[in-house]
């Protein structure tokens, strides 16, 4: 199998809006946003409470596609690597993961907090951290 299909679950909504303001890495960040799941999928919230961690997958959609070789962090004292050996959104397939703190739910809207990623961006899955 060559390709597969994602179905996006959500969208985020924050105040993320440029690149150049997003946080290195979701450790690095206290920014807080709403993951807006789409309403057929809101009987996969049960469970979902504020004061836990999720693993959040995402679609980096704004990410080049055709870069296999970056500076981490565009850092170029460090030299390129491959993007496989690094945690850049711009590879083949712009997968982003982020541990994000729930602080509220309400129906099909979960308030995070520890955002590094995009307003407008499409959420392709949500995980209990163990």
């Amino acid at each position: 199998m060559k390709e597969a299909t994602i179905r996006f679950i959500g969208v985020l909504r924050g105040d993320i809006t440029d690149l150049a303001d997003t946080p290195k890495m979701y450790t690095e960040s206290s920014r807080t946003g709403t993951l807006e799941i789409y309403p057929q999928y809101r009987d996969g919230l049960d469970g979902i409470q504020a004061g836990r961690k999720i693993v959040v997958l995402f679609w980096l959609h704004k990410a080049a596609r055709d870069v296999l070789k970056v500076y981490p962090r565009g850092d170029k004292s460090r030299g390129l690597h491959g993007v496989f050996a690094t945690r850049s959104p711009m590879r083949p397939n712009p997968i982003a993961i982020s541990e994000l703190t729930v602080t509220a739910v309400h129906g099909n809207f979960i308030e995070v907090s520890g955002l590094d990623i995009l307003d407008g961006t499409p959420i392709i899955d949500i995980k209990k951290k163990i």
